[in-house]
């Protein structure tokens, strides 16, 4: 299967390494650690070539119509798409903080206020699916929700496409890559390419992967070894570091006290299946660049890294996280930040 026919399958389930809880930035299993004292940056060897490693680096989608990426470009950051002409897919997903906005919850048209947090736009070609609860099972059905949202874009099809109409440019534009020029699904099509060339390649940590052996101080190879053995990488694996199954998360379970009033988007993906058993269930977020996209987790409770690092220990590993064994997973999770377009986020 090449990466092009895996990109675009949001069928296809990467249920690897078993079964554990995740939240937004891992999965903690109950096993022991002993943390390990901080030394100075040292190279250490980077795991040969024919290991297992539960992650790989990312490589670029392939074959993808630079006509349609610079269309949905465009369109991206067209406002245009809202009916007051001032919100655009850009405005919940600016590409320099890391795909996503910096807010628990977005603000959409008319100053409403969003129900979850936007997950980044950044890498979401490698997702098996759309949105928190995976209700969109591709790129471009999830195009759908936020024009058409009360709380987003607010606007219609019909409306969208007669502004697009209007305009020469985006006439032209549509009739050289589609023979019927500007139509819904092409709009959609445009989008969808434009966000799949939004892979972020050459963190550190791939650079290490590739068996660059200075790319990683050793205390952030430790970190990784952390990641590994609490269980992290159980869900947050391949080249997404997840993005590619459904867990329940602790954060929303009627043990976790502190959460005083639950929303209907606590309840996951139970909201579009109706099936109990998928009450609190998720997608699995990617870690890709998550040192970029605080506040974490779907409701956006945890404002650092560090505070949903000892959440984790505090609510799905039941025993509080020593500071040193949060500082060593933090220092790893830093250097999954990538490139886009050949630049250092």
């Amino acid at each position: 299967m090449t990466l092009q026919t895996f990109a675009r399958n949001r069928t296809l389930r990467w249920l690897l390494g078993g079964v554990a809880v995740s939240i937004a930035i891992g999965v903690i299993s109950l096993r022991s650690w002993t943390a390990v004292a901080a030394r100075p940056a040292e190279s250490v060897e980077a795991p040969p070539a024919e290991s297992n490693e539960p992650i790989q680096p990312i490589e670029t989608i392939p074959n993808l119509d630079p006509r349609k990426v610079a269309l949905g470009q465009k369109l991206f950051n067209d406002p245009q798409l809202s009916h007051d002409n001032r919100i655009s897919c850009a405005s919940c997903h600016v590409l320099e903080k890391g795909g996503a906005d910096g807010r628990a919850r977005s603000i959409g048209i008319h100053g409403s206020v969003g129900v979850i947090n936007a997950p980044t736009v950044l890498n979401s070609g490698f997702n098996f699916s759309q949105f928190w609860d995976g209700r969109a099972s591709t790129l471009e059905s999830q195009i759908d929700g936020p024009v058409q949202s009360s709380i987003e874009m607010g606007s219609t099809w019909p409306e969208v496409l007669a502004k697009l109409r209007r305009l020469e440019e985006y006439a032209r534009d549509f009739r050289g890559i589609y023979s019927d020029g500007v139509q819904r699904d092409h709009v959609k099509d445009a989008i969808a390419e434009f966000e799949r060339s939004l892979t972020t390649p050459n963190s550190r940590f791939d650079r290490y992967l590739r068996h660059d052996t200075s790319a990683l101080t050793s205390w952030e190879q430790e970190g990784y070894q952390l990641f590994k053995s609490l269980g992290c990488a159980s869900c947050h694996q391949g080249m997404g570091m997840g993005g590619n199954m459904y867990q329940r998360i602790a954060v929303t379970l009627p043990d976790f006290a502190d959460k005083a009033q639950p929303t209907l988007a606590d309840r996951g993906r139970f909201n579009v299946t109706g099936d109990p058993r998928d009450m609190y269930m998720f997608k699995v977020p990617s870690l890709r660049n998550v040192a970029l996209t605080a506040p974490y987790f779907h409701d956006g409770s945890a404002a650092t890294l560090q505070d949903a690092v000892r959440t984790i220990g505090k609510y799905q590993l039941r025993r509080p996280l020593s500071d040193q064994q949060v500082e060593l997973i933090v220092a790893f999770l830093k250097t999954l930040t990538g490139e886009l377009n050949g630049k250092p986020l």
